[in-house]
């Protein structure tokens, strides 16, 4: 009866047990989002990283059948996180451990800067490469026909075969 004598009436009582389940569903709730959060933090970072095995997949979604690589990297991947580690901080040990290739995409500094760089000027050359290429092939193949008033155009050769391939066939080559 500790209670009677700290509250005192049942109205008190009865507040101070709904104000403790406010606090407990309160603190309750901090745990899930703060778990929420460290969830989707590990999502995000074992979809950044490759799997080791070899199977060239996501770290979060290595489909082999009790992988040991993917176990092995996840649980590194939750001491770090545990320990206090930043995003880069983790990135940067795995990368240390494993080489670069544990990254799923390449940093954008040193010479990786290339590959982040090249596809974006490389396609407006590659469209300037083809616009010339078609440009200077529909000039070479152009056919050079006889303009009115321009009779030295036609190559008299080319004109002697085109009659003999019409006589050979009755005029169907029109």
């Amino acid at each position: 009866m500790k209670v009677n004598r700290l509250f005192g009436s049942k109205l008190l009582q009865t507040r101070a047990v709904r104000v403790f389940q406010v606090a407990g569903l309160a603190l309750a709730l901090c745990f899930a989002l703060g778990a929420t959060d460290q969830s989707a933090r590990y999502n995000n970072l074992s979809h950044r990283l490759m799997c080791n095995c070899g199977c060239n997949e996501l770290l979060g979604e290595c489909s082999h059948v009790g992988c040991q690589s993917s176990a092995t990297e996840g649980r590194q991947l939750a001491e770090y996180m545990s320990g206090g580690k930043s995003d880069q901080e983790i990135l940067a040990a795995f990368s240390d451990e494993y080489g670069p290739t544990i990254l799923a995409a390449p940093t954008a500094k040193g010479f990786n800067l290339i590959v982040w760089i090249a596809p974006f000027a490389l396609l407006p050359i590659g469209a300037v490469g083809i616009i010339w290429f078609i440009r200077k092939s529909s000039k070479k193949y152009a056919v050079v026909g006889g303009v009115q008033g321009h009779e030295s155009a036609v190559d008299p050769q080319k004109e002697a075969m085109r009659e003999r391939i019409r006589h050979e066939t009755d005029g169907e080559g029109r």
